[in-house]
């Protein structure tokens, strides 16, 4: 019978990401409940060993030419064979773009339930509950999967990091087999951002700037010294995008990026539902506006009435002061 938990723990140039240790910490916590083993499956070229440190007894690992491309073919014939080997109950993944491609696959594949995007797991009368937003996060429904295998993909951020609590995990190669048609599509290059900040997918810290910045001289004046005194990743409205004070990989929102931190700074963004689709689950919001009546005030945590062209200034250096991004 299925039980426990394996964790599809992504990585980046060989080292695991956050999402991975915050998905393991939480495997481990649940698995408390539930009983069994947490797992973790690596596909790809990756330091494998360190994930028994957080708490993965045994992780299953697929290496090979075939998987580098980031095929989503591969990945499901990867996942399907790690499900074969730890038969467990419950497989966690972070929402990123390579889940959010295999999971759809690997649930039609081997007939399992699953829930997408979800911001909070918990146990209630013995039984594994999601939670995902839903109607760009007007409203939030609670899910319970019925399947032998239940897949749930989970925003990053919505669980602390783990540290490292001890113990070691047994690595096991997996065994995949791909037929012609899994193997037809694959990535064939990638155009990475120039930029050495978090990806906003994954940023605990998030400075976005709205079209009321003017331009994007403005924008580099206000928005990014800001996100760099505070540590933070820039983000941006699809406003501001649209008029070229931002690159498209920079926007939040229903058409840019969803993005869950643990602190949001909405400057001269008036809070269109497009874009409190992207980022309305975010713990802590703080509005910058000079219109007192903006729609975001009603959705911020904290909101300052005041023009950015002051505010946003006075916030970089007061950061600074205090040396907040160091």
């Amino acid at each position: 019978m299925a039980s426990g938990i394996l964790v599809v723990c992504e990585h980046e140039d060989g080292a695991p990401k956050k999402t991975a240790y915050e998905l393991l910490s939480k495997a481990r916590s649940l698995a408390a409940e539930l009983g069994g083993d947490v797992s973790a499956v690596v596909i790809g070229s990756a330091n494998a060993a360190n994930l028994g440190e957080y708490g993965a007894s045994v992780v299953y690992t697929a290496d090979g030419s075939e998987f580098s491309s980031d095929g989503t073919g591969s990945w499901a014939s990867a996942l399907a064979a790690a499900i074969v080997e730890a038969d467990p109950a419950v497989v966690l993944g972070a929402a990123s773009v390579d889940i959010r491609s295999a999971f759809p696959r690997l649930a039609v594949r081997i007939g399992a339930g699953m829930a997408s995007d979800c911001t909070d797991l918990f146990i209630q009368d013995g039984v594994l509950i999601a939670r995902r937003p839903m109607y760009a996060g007007k409203a939030f429904a609670d899910v319970s999967i019925s399947s032998s295998v239940a897949l749930y993909s989970v925003r990053p951020n919505s669980f602390p990091g783990a540290a490292p609590v001890g113990g070691s995990a047994t690595v096991s190669p997996l065994s995949v087999s791909h037929s012609e048609a899994e193997l037809a599509s694959k990535i064939v290059g990638v155009e990475a951002p120039k930029s050495e900040t978090i990806d906003l997918t994954e940023a605990n810290l998030i400075v976005s700037g709205g079209r009321p910045v003017d331009s994007s001289e403005n924008f580099d004046r206000l928005i990014r010294p800001l996100a760099e005194a505070l540590g933070a990743t820039v983000g941006a409205s699809r406003a501001a995008v649209d008029a070229g004070y931002a690159p498209h990989n920079e926007q939040v929102g229903q058409t840019g990026k969803v993005v869950n931190p643990s602190l949001y700074i909405a400057a001269a963004i008036s809070g269109a539902i497009q874009h409190l689709a992207g980022m309305r689950t975010s713990r802590v919001i703080v509005a910058i506006n000079k219109n007192p009546e903006a729609p975001i005030f009603q959705h911020a945590t904290y909101g300052i009435v005041g023009d950015i062209f002051e505010i946003c200034p006075l916030l970089t250096e007061e950061a600074k002061r205090q040396g907040i991004g160091r």
